[in-house]
């Protein structure tokens, strides 16, 4: 599937819905992303456009057993996988924009607080924030470092994970993987490696 770049603008402040686990199962890892992008939006996808290297990465770190190719849309399958191993996505900013550089700060402020209010009701045992500069804008923490963030949002921990866009040039799968691998060995979703 492809599209156009007029039929990709035709995307522009669509919102794509959370991906989360039923409220009667544990959400133990969320995922969130500064805001969706056009192909997401088109496709209802989280981190769909070709090239993302979310869902690689989380096949790399052994958090999905099996590749998810969202370009086209993810599969109901796909999403039950997430969903039982208690994996959510969700979004700091829910409108679609080519970049995330179009969002305002203000944009990214109210997305904080919507994102907290979202913790506090579904309480994961860990959010991890996919992003540096966003993470930075959206909670007023300017100094902040990639990796796990000190203090809780309630019980849960919060880690500031690599962007996992073509666009971020520093990071591989295979560093995104080991970011993302920390995370998720937090929550639970992964074993922790044995003591050498």
């Amino acid at each position: 599937m492809g599209f156009t770049r007029a039929e990709l603008e035709s995307f522009r402040d669509v919102e794509v819905p959370d991906l989360l686990p039923p409220a009667d199962q544990p959400l133990r890892l969320l995922f969130v992303g500064i805001n969706p992008g056009l192909w997401t939006a088109a496709t209802q996808s989280h981190f769909a456009r070709p090239g993302n290297r979310f869902y690689p990465a989380l096949l790399r770190a052994g958090i999905v057993p099996r590749p998810i190719d969202p370009s086209t849309g993810m599969t109901d399958e796909d999403r039950d996988e997430l969903r039982r191993r208690g994996i959510g996505i969700t979004n700091v900013v829910p409108r679609a924009t080519a970049r995330a550089d179009e969002l305002t700060t203000e944009e990214l402020r109210a997305g904080g607080e919507r994102l907290r209010a979202l913790v506090a009701e579904r309480h994961p045992a860990v959010v991890a924030v996919a992003g540096i500069t966003a993470y930075r804008t959206a909670f007023g923490q300017r100094g902040a470092k990639v990796g796990e963030q000190p203090g809780r949002w309630g019980g849960s921990r919060v880690f500031v994970v690599p962007n996992p866009s073509g666009l971020n040039a520093h990071d591989t799968v295979d560093t995104l993987a080991e970011a993302y691998a920390a995370a998720a060995r937090a929550a639970g979703v992964l074993e922790s490696p044995p003591e050498s």
